[in-house]
């Protein structure tokens, strides 16, 4: 693959773009509230005993809604990919659309982050899991 993050932040847009998402403007709020909806369907995913690491496929129906299932492997582009690797994938894919909206550098955005937290002490904050 090697894209850049800039890359697949303006692909994930322009994907959003093309598919109606945003005719209508929508608020940031709107925006992380969907981000946040893809985080609990992980949660959900692992609370229905799927491990993180567990992905499976399903081919809907139309007309019919969910159709057969298969693990491991995707058979064509028309089987969703499902599980908590998917899931995170959408959290990521909508980071990367609001990105594309706002014009948000995320590529600089993250390597200022990840340059700060180095510098961070050991379990900062105190904050207890």
């Amino acid at each position: 693959m090697n894209k850049s993050i800039t890359q697949l932040v303006y692909e994930a847009h322009q994907n959003a773009k093309s598919k109606g998402w945003w005719d209508e403007d929508r608020s940031f709020g709107e925006i992380i509230a969907l981000i946040h909806s893809e985080a609990s369907e992980a949660l959900e995913d692992y609370r229905a005993g799927h491990l993180p690491t567990n992905m499976w496929y399903e081919k809907k129906i139309p007309g019919y809604g969910p159709g057969p299932m298969v693990e491991n492997v995707q058979l064509s582009p028309e089987w969703k990919p499902c599980g908590i690797p998917s899931e995170l994938a959408d959290i990521v894919i909508r980071v990367f659309d609001v990105c594309g909206r706002y014009g948000i550098d995320l590529e600089k955005a993250i390597t200022e982050k990840m340059a700060y937290n180095a510098t961070r002490p050991q379990r900062h904050g105190g904050k207890v899991i």
